[in-house]
């Protein structure tokens, strides 16, 4: 068993994790809970009762003059207008961050509104920005949906990477009898092993390690990013969790493509050197030749014999990048069909299960 000393992380890369409105509290909540370390947490909202629930040391209530504390309720330009009110406040809390992750559940009012002002800011401070946000499930609603959707848009503007999870495929990792409560459960803390698995990498000592400057390289390469994970046991353990990662239902696509592979691998004390090499090997061969891999590996004995497999796919071209140069190059003249690309787009975007029931938002995941 390979011991390390205690470590202290005041010489590490300062690494600070701000969650947004109620999806992104819950997010933290859940990351404090499961001890990430080496990490500053910060809780942003425009609800001051719900601030109150949020586990992390530091907390800024936005726009107390614009919404007194009380939610921007579910209006994105609410959330937007309270970052703006407090956008100085927001700069002094994010000066001197080498890495800022930025993590929301998009469809509400202060995280979709909110978010792209901070990730705004986080650039403006010189920080690597990495968005890590949900999109809603479809029970949500059209309305949601949508405005996730523009939110997503403008704060693609402004940060590195932006890892993108869709609720429903979370779905398919449960089962019908999953309650409601549990399957939001199941979206934060997805937003929180996103943010863990990259973290942990650069603040945790481990068997393989990476520093600051090699997450930099994979998480700079500007557009989408994906993740994958997987986890397994027993004698093909190794095999069996990579081939779960690169093929999770978290992943929209295959992870052929991208520009940088970021691949974290953690077990227990019983985590092989041909292991790591076994699950290097099946990721990098499902990758372009081309790609730029980095990894980590390191012991967690809570694993048991469980090997937990989490891949990071950046650089792939975002459909926002796609629409803005397609716009750049056409002429006036075919502007109506445009619109008509538009239409059809959001038309595939918003296909959702037909539910003829009204639901209401629940106010701290707004």
């Amino acid at each position: 068993m390979i011991e390390f000393e205690d470590v202290s992380f005041d010489n590490l890369a300062n690494i600070k994790v701000i969650g947004i409105g109620g999806g992104g509290n819950n997010a933290i909540n859940r990351m404090i809970d499961s001890g990430v370390q080496g990490v500053d947490f910060i809780s942003i909202n425009t609800d001051s009762q719900a601030l109150k629930g949020t586990l992390a040391t530091k907390k800024i209530q936005i726009g107390s003059k614009l919404t007194k504390g009380l939610g921007a309720g579910a209006n994105p330009e609410i959330g937007k207008a309270a970052a703006d009110e407090s956008r100085e406040d927001l700069y002094k809390l994010l000066q001197g961050a080498d890495m800022i992750f930025i993590t929301a559940g998009m469809g509400g009012g202060t995280g979709t509104g909110a978010a792209p002002v901070v990730a705004q800011i986080a650039k403006e401070v010189g920080a690597l920005t990495i968005g890590v946000v949900t999109k809603p499930f479809s029970f949500e609603g059209k309305k949601r949906a949508k405005q996730a959707q523009e939110g997503i848009e403008k704060l693609s503007e402004f940060v590195d990477s932006l890892i993108i999870v869709q609720n429903d495929r979370l779905l398919e990792l449960a089962d019908k009898r999953t309650p409601m409560v549990q399957a939001f459960k199941m979206a934060d803390d997805v937003l929180r092993q996103g943010v863990q698995s990259i973290s942990d990498l650069i603040v945790i000592p481990s068997l393989i390690n990476l520093d600051f400057a090699d997450v930099r390289t994979i998480m700079s390469e500007n557009g989408a990013a994906l993740m994958g994970i997987g986890r397994a046991s027993g004698d093909n353990r190794a095999q069996e969790a990579a081939l779960a990662a690169i093929s999770s239902a978290l992943l929209d696509t295959s992870i052929d493509g991208a520009k940088g592979i970021l691949l974290s691998i953690a077990g227990g004390d019983d985590l092989t050197l041909f292991e790591v090499n076994e699950i290097a090997s099946i990721v990098t061969e499902a990758c372009d030749d081309e790609v730029n891999v980095i990894f980590g590996a390191s012991i967690n004995p809570e694993l048991g014999d469980d090997i937990a497999v989490t891949v990071i796919a950046t650089g792939f071209p975002s459909d926002y990048s796609k629409k803005k140069k397609k716009v750049d190059k056409d002429s006036q003249d075919e502007d109506s069909d445009l619109d008509d690309d538009d239409q059809s787009s959001e038309e595939d975007e918003f296909k959702f299960n037909k539910l003829d029931v009204a639901f209401k938002i629940p106010n701290f995941l707004e």
